[in-house]
């Protein structure tokens, strides 16, 4: 299926999935599509590996984690923060290294105090490698952050190869390593 960019989340300056200026971070860009869904792009290095050549699982789940996280502000542009409370990830295959990968995350629940989320990380072929579920409790920004969070720190800088659609495989019915699943 082809979807829409509808916009661009912004990225701070350490993180280390976001930070454009982290030299071992992810530099991970975040784009928002039409059916409300956030898509992360990012490309793995050397550095990131567990096993030579495969992505540390640590790290896998830090992706994850902050794509399912972020997922709320494609509802909540600008007022919405949140903290991980849970999170569970369940490994299917090994990710490679040094090639642009893809994390699709979506917002399931939604109450006054917390907001829950699924996530894919699909393989470049479309294949689920990982699979993550997180719970998050709402706070705001300044019961987050040490108070030294500024414009300079989280902001929008479009990437020269931002795209204006994506396309990803049907999930539905999910269909995982030659496996149909309902649900």
């Amino acid at each position: 299926m082809v979807l829409k960019v509808t916009r661009r989340q912004q990225s701070s300056r350490m993180c280390l999935v976001c930070g454009e200026r982290n030299p071992y971070g992810l530099r991970t860009a975040f784009l928002e599509l039409e059916n409300g869904e956030l898509l992360a792009l990012f490309t793995p290095r050397e550095e990131h590996q567990g096993y030579p050549g495969v992505l540390h699982g640590g790290i896998t789940t830090a992706i994850l984690d902050e794509t399912i996280g972020r997922a709320v502000m494609t509802k909540y542009p600008e007022q919405m923060w949140g903290v991980t409370v849970e999170m569970s990830v369940r490994f299917r295959k090994q990710i490679p290294l040094g090639q642009e990968l893809r994390v699709i995350g979506r917002m399931t629940k939604d109450t006054r105090r917390f907001f829950e989320g699924t996530g894919e990380l699909l393989l470049p072929d479309g294949q689920v490698a990982a699979e993550g579920r997180g719970r998050y409790m709402r706070l705001p920004l300044e019961r987050i952050t040490s108070g030294s969070f500024s414009a300079a720190e989280w902001r929008v800088t479009p990437g020269t190869n931002d795209p204006m659609e994506v396309e990803l495989p049907d999930r539905s019915p999910r269909v995982r390593a030659g496996t149909e699943e309902t649900g």
